[in-house]
């Protein structure tokens, strides 16, 4: 049993139920459609927030109990999220398929990080996006959240260079403050990237 899933068992949405505010704020701005894929998705609250904008939504995690609670958040506003229990270790990364992958503040260790970039970068549809919120290396004195270990938190040129041929929408790296429930609170220093695959 993992820590996720042990993590995830309980009734409450321990991150909540609203989008992360630059993931929402995103869609907004580039009013994105068709085929979406969340990774690292947890409870299922930003896949949830992209269903309700009319795209087609699928969820990844390796935490039984947060697909389950995906689901549950999915029926309760009216909308479908496909669910895969999926280890990040062993995922595979089909070509040119997603208009969309994004990641919230999903930390793994440098050689799975550098592998799941690349892995984003390959499955992107040309014309698509990546769109990110992740804990800066300056995250740990914030004690807002995230991992306490600097290893799985981000370097901007992780980001940068891994996309460096694609066009930059947005790029910070710096503080914002989140409320997401139990456990992001706070001002916390953040690295943000939206970029968009060559044609």
């Amino acid at each position: 049993m993992n820590s996720w899933n042990e993590r995830f068992k309980g009734a409450n949405y321990v991150y909540g139920t609203e989008p992360n505010e630059f993931i929402a704020y995103m869609h907004k701005k580039l009013n994105l459609m068709g085929e979406a894929l969340a990774i690292a998705e947890g409870e299922g609250r930003n896949a949830v927030f992209l269903a309700e904008q009319g795209m087609n939504v699928t969820a990844w995690d390796y935490a039984e109990s947060g697909l389950e609670k995906t689901k549950k958040l999915a029926k309760s506003r009216g909308v479908s999220v496909e669910t895969r229990l999926v280890d990040l270790n062993e995922a595979k990364w089909d070509k040119d398929k997603w208009d969309e992958i994004l990641c919230v503040f999903g930390h793994f260790p440098a050689g799975l990080r550098g592998k799941t970039l690349e892995g984003v970068k390959e499955a992107v549809k040309p014309g698509g996006y990546f769109v990110t919120e992740v804990y800066s290396i300056y995250q740990i004195p914030y004690a807002s959240g995230g991992p306490k270990e600097v290893g799985f938190l981000y370097k901007p040129e992780e980001f940068l260079e891994t996309f460096s041929d694609w066009r930059v929408v947005h790029f910070f790296m710096g503080e914002v403050v989140r409320k997401e429930g139990e456990l992001h609170n706070g001002l916390s220093h953040v690295i943000q990237f939206a970029g968009q695959k060559p044609l």
